[in-house]
Parts: C-alpha cells; structure tokens; sequence
C-alpha cells in the first residue's frame, strides 16, 4: 500500500517514480493499492491495469499543488482513517512530507506493519527558506526524525542525504538508490535543434529552486541571440515575481511561461530544445539535493545547462559524456555565459540521439524500482 498526496496524472517526478515502483510490485504478484489525492481539475486519469488507486479530496493552493501545513493535513487526516480501515498490507510505502510519515507510523504501529519511506530530501532543512520560526523548525525536525527513524529502510536519494540524516540523528538502515528517468516517456524522436536558441524550465520553481537566475540571464543571451527564448513549464510560487521580473527587465517577449505538461508532451519539447536549465538556491539543504530533472533532459537527448549547488554539478562534471552539459555556480554572469555557449555551438540531431541512448543505458527509473522492490522483500513478513 503506497501513501502519497501526490501521484500520476498529477505532473511532478514522485509520481513518475512511485508510478513505476508501483507497476515493479505489481509485476512481482503483489497486490498494489494506491492511497492518494484527487488530481488537479482537468487531469485525465489513465492509471496502469491491476493497481488499485483511492483518490480523495485535498486543499490544493492557487498553483494547483498540495502544499503548506493546512494542505499536508487536509490529506493526512483522511489518510490516518482510510489506512487503519483498509485491509491489513503487508507494507506501507510513503511519500513524504513528514507529516504523512508520522501519521504512516502511527498507523503501521498499531496494525503491526512495517513501512519504508522514499526519501528524496531532508525536509526540515529546506523548510528554513520559508520560516524562521524556532518553534515551527524544532517540532518539525522533532517529528521528521520521529517518523523516518520508525521505518524499516529509506530509499534515499543518494549517500550525501544519508550523511546528512546521520547528522541528524537518524539511524534508520538507508540505501541510496539514485535517480534516472522514465525512458517510456522520456526518449529522443529525432527533432533538431531550432534555428533561434530556446532555454526549458521544466519543473517546479520554488524559495529553493531558484529559478529566476535564467530571467536574470537573459538580456545577456538577447545580446548574442535576439530570437532567444525562455519556457518554463511547471509552477511554483516564484512564478509572479519572475514575471514580473521580465517585465522590470523589459524582456517578457522572450519568456513564457506554462502549466505542468505530462512527461510524453515534455520530452520531444526537451529533445528539440537548445538545452534544458536547472537550479537550486545557494542553501544548505541544497548541498545534498539533486535536480531530478536533469535525468528527463538527457534521456531526451537535451544537454542540460545547471547553476547553483549540490550533487548535480559532480553528477553533470563527472557524467562521462562530453554533451551531458555544464554545471556552474549561482551567478547570473556564469550562467549567461553557459546558456550563449550553448546557442553558439549547439548539439546536432545525432549528438541527441547518441546522448539519449547513453543517458537510458546508465539512468533507468524501471531499474531503480527493481532494486526497490528486491529490498522489500526483506522487510515484509513471513
């Protein structure tokens, strides 16, 4: 049984990824329930046959997203109810944020179920962008701890956010299983590259993403390449203050901005792309986080072009393929820098492609969601 506010047709990377650990259990001959949250209005539903999936209602914020306390509750409440009158699992499967692993322990305590948590982040860290409050981030780290120390394993993200829970003081067995991308949806059709240089965005653009260092970048890139553009696709509550700083730039002719897509719609809008862009804000908590993103973009043959800190730069400095793209810090020149070089020599269609089957042959979500499944099977009773 799989606990998750968010999960497909909802656009975000831990719906593809529960998405797929979920069909890998099925496949195993387990029977898969997916306790989850109504999607936002207009998601066509198309869930995979022989999982079960319970949607319910949820307070959703103005960008369509399940998040903010009153949101996590407005889910957590209901959950706590529909797991201890579902049919007993033998495993609990959750999503974070900590309050939905909380209530996960609660639960499993009582019916004598263990539960695992993917564990992508260490939420407590990146909550000190959004609040100073002393109080608000002891009873969260308090309650983050609770709940990942009471689960049998963590699938983190990868080592530095197990160093970083140790730290923590969260002893929890942990195994770093990395990240990929679904190469189902995400693969390279053969687009070239446009003639006028276009820069994606794909994901949410939060305090902690940073996103607005493109916008910033910009007018450097016009300079070289009038025709240039900037699409950002996802949301996030940064969205009005990058708009307006296009406006304030005199430059919003050449950014867009869209609603989340789904992954088949992104992937040939990546592959003909003249790079993807990713960031993360100079933070602490993201020392140990990972641009997931960066994965769709190379499965679909785009380069990818990072500012900002953490794992994605070793991951995109130490790749081993020259055309993966190029990792640089938070700095508006550096990053203008990149994204020209990028439009000054960009990668050919048989680049992309080569770079695609690379990218599928090293990062495979489907493999990620085997081992998943094989350390489960240590962990379930009987």
């Amino acid at each position: 049984m799989i606990a998750t506010r968010i999960y497909a047709p909802e656009v975000s990377a831990a719906s593809g990824i529960l998405r797929i650990w979920a069909e890998e259990f099925r496949d195993r001959g387990f029977e898969v329930t997916i306790l989850t949250a109504r999607p936002p209005t207009g998601a066509v539903i198309d869930d995979p046959p022989g999982i079960e999936v319970r949607r319910a209602p949820v307070k959703r914020d103005r960008q369509q997203y399940v998040r903010g306390y009153l949101s996590y509750m407005s889910f957590d409440i209901p959950l706590a109810f529909r797991l201890l009158f579902s049919r007993r699992a033998d495993l609990y499967v959750v999503e974070p944020p900590p309050t939905t692993v909380a209530v996960v322990r609660v639960i499993g305590a009582l019916r004598r179920t263990p539960y695992v948590v993917r564990a992508a982040d260490y939420w407590t860290e990146a909550a000190e962008l959004v609040t100073r409050s002393r109080l608000v981030l002891g009873i969260l780290r308090r309650l983050e701890a609770w709940g990942l120390n009471g689960a049998a394993t963590l699938f983190a993200a990868h080592q530095p956010l197990i160093d970083r829970f140790r730290v923590a003081g969260i002893t929890t067995p942990a195994i770093p299983i990395g990240f990929g991308a679904d190469t189902k949806d995400f693969h390279y059709d053969g687009q070239d590259a446009p003639h006028d240089p276009v820069f994606v965005y794909a994901g949410t653009h939060s305090e902690w993403h940073g996103a607005g260092i493109f916008v910033d970048a910009m007018p450097a890139v016009l300079e070289r390449f009038p025709g240039a553009r900037l699409v950002y696709y996802g949301n996030g509550e940064e969205r009005d203050g990058m708009l307006a700083r296009a406006h304030e730039l005199g430059i919003e002719a050449s950014v867009a901005f869209h609603g989340p897509i789904p992954p088949a719609a992104l992937s040939p809008i990546l592959s003909s792309a003249t790079a993807s862009v990713a960031s993360l804000t100079p933070v602490p908590a993201n020392e140990y986080a990972l641009a997931t993103k960066v994965y769709s973009s190379l499965a679909a043959g785009c380069p990818v072009i990072f500012a900002g800190v953490g794992p994605t730069m070793e991951f995109l400095n130490d790749a081993g393929h020259p055309h993966a793209g190029v990792a640089v810090a938070y700095d508006v020149e550096a990053t203008a820098a990149a994204m020209v070089a990028a439009a000054t020599q960009p990668l050919a269609s048989d680049g992309r492609a080569e770079l695609a089957e690379w990218s599928a042959g090293q990062y495979s979500l489907r493999a990620i969601a085997t081992r998943v499944v094989d350390e489960s099977l240590a962990i379930i009773p009987g």
